[in-house]
């Protein structure tokens, strides 16, 4: 079955790099975590079984996390099958 997958750029509060890449690396329902340069910190991968649950996992799981100033959520089209 195919999944679900969500960029989530992230801008997080300098101090707080390390910290919310760790917990984010320990979420279900995200498969990579990548700090980056840009207008961003941090880029995590969502990867849920349905659309429907990506905005638990974001609103639970990653705008939960201290240090997290705001994010950018693109979801992906689902495969053509």
């Amino acid at each position: 079955m195919a999944s679900i997958k969500a960029f989530v750029l992230i801008v997080v509060d300098p101090a707080k790099t390390i910290d919310v890449f760790n917990k984010l690396s320990a979420v279900d329902g995200i498969s990579e975590v990548y700090q980056v340069m840009g207008p961003y910190d941090i880029v995590a991968v969502v990867d849920v079984p349905t659309l429907t649950d990506v905005p638990a996992v974001i609103s639970r799981h990653i705008r939960a996390v201290e240090g997290i100033e705001s994010t950018t959520t693109c979801v992906t089209f689902p495969e053509a099958g």
